[in-house]
């Protein structure tokens, strides 16, 4: 129903108008606006993340010009990139993931882990030539360092079965009687960890899962970061994967390592040793190792990181994190490499000596084969 014209104000709304006014309800919008200096609008939401990008350009860009002034080109290498603000001190600890720890898992590395080990040991000397140089310095740091002191292994990665035939060939076989005391190690989830069979056979080996290109704070890294802040022992390949050019060179190392010596508790006991001849044994693409193979094994000295732990002291440097991984991981590196040259070196010689050793052998027999036949037969006196 419509009230008639005549009812209607000609020069106001009337009191149809008024009351219509009175309970229309106007539309609302929910939205926080902003209106910026060019009168266009947009959201709360957009303005705070427009202002979050507009601050970290211009951080970077601080960054950039404070690193060209002349007087931070001078110490530009202790000073931190703006790739270094993303690196911080995680705190892990001693159980991340207690399914490698629990009842069952414990009870099938205690009997995997012994019979592998042993396995391995008897198929390195037993089968094979290997000469190890400076076995006794993994011995005191394994067996003699304090009661929880983490101990990190780290070596170069040649061949898929570096881990377990160099370790077994470093230790006695009474040592690989206790599982507890053998090293932990990471392999990849596409490798080791495709299926549950061979999820659990690995488990009970005492691998850790780890999945490429996570980056070093993934679970699987706390997870060795967990063991070393238990007492444990954990190995790793600092280069990340085998070698591709059959173990001629060692790639750089990883930033991982890094994480792992510096963040732990306690500063871990950290051995590096290198390998040659595993190329030999297990060739790219072969499943069955070979025998006959000659290997040698160089340990090193125990690598000192005492000056990074002053650095290390304050928690709340986070700029200068990523800075102390690359230093530890430097150093790792440059210390395989020192035992590379060194491996290589013996290795060379000892080819050397079997070549002399065969060289005197054939002539010794065909000395012995010239004394041996009747000249005088022939009509040749002397």
């Amino acid at each position: 129903w419509r009230p008639a014209a005549g009812l209607r104000g000609r020069s106001g709304p009337g009191w149809w108008g008024q009351i219509r006014n009175r309970f229309r309800v106007a539309p609302v919008d929910r939205r926080w606006l902003w209106r910026r200096a060019d009168g266009r609008v947009a959201t709360e939401a957009v303005r705070r993340w427009s202002d979050r990008v507009r601050t970290l350009l211009q951080r970077d860009r601080a960054v950039d010009q404070s690193s060209t002034s002349p007087e931070t080109s001078i110490g530009a290498a202790a000073k931190p990139s703006s790739s270094a603000l993303r690196f911080y001190r995680k705190k892990v600890g001693k159980e991340v993931d207690g399914i490698e720890d629990s009842v069952i898992f414990r009870s099938l590395q205690a009997l995997a882990v012994p019979l592998i080990g042993n396995a391995c040991y008897l198929f390195m000397p037993g089968l094979n030539s290997v000469q190890i140089y400076g076995a006794e310095k993994l011995h005191q740091a394994l067996q003699e360092r304090p009661k929880g002191k983490p101990l990190l292994t780290v070596s170069n990665h040649v061949a898929a079965m570096d881990d377990p035939f160099v370790i077994a060939s470093l230790l006695p076989p009474s040592v690989m009687l206790e599982a507890q005391k053998l090293r932990w190690t990471l392999c990849a989830t596409d490798r080791c960890f495709t299926n549950p069979i061979l999820s659990t056979f690995f488990r009970s080996v005492k691998v850790l899962p780890v999945s490429r290109g996570d980056g070093i704070y993934q679970k699987g890294m706390d997870m060795a970061l967990s063991k070393l802040n238990s007492g444990g022992w954990v190995h790793i390949f600092p280069e990340g994967s085998r070698s591709r050019d059959g173990g001629k060179t060692i790639a750089p190392a990883k930033r991982g390592v890094g994480r792992l010596v510096m963040d732990a508790d306690s500063l871990p006991v950290v051995i590096p040793f290198v390998h040659t001849g595993m190329q030999d044994i297990m060739p790219v693409g072969k499943r069955i190792p070979r025998a006959g193979k000659q290997v040698i094994v160089v340990v090193g000295d125990p690598i000192n990181f005492d000056d990074l732990i002053i650095d290390n002291s304050d928690d709340t440097q986070h700029i200068s994190r990523g800075i102390l991984y690359d230093k530890a991981t430097q150093r790792i590196g440059q210390r395989l490499q020192e035992l590379k040259v060194e491996a290589d070196r013996l290795a060379s010689e000892q080819q050397s000596e079997l070549r002399n050793h065969h060289m005197q052998n054939v002539s010794d027999d065909g000395y012995r084969l010239w004394q041996q036949v009747d000249w005088e037969g022939f009509g040749i006196g002397s």
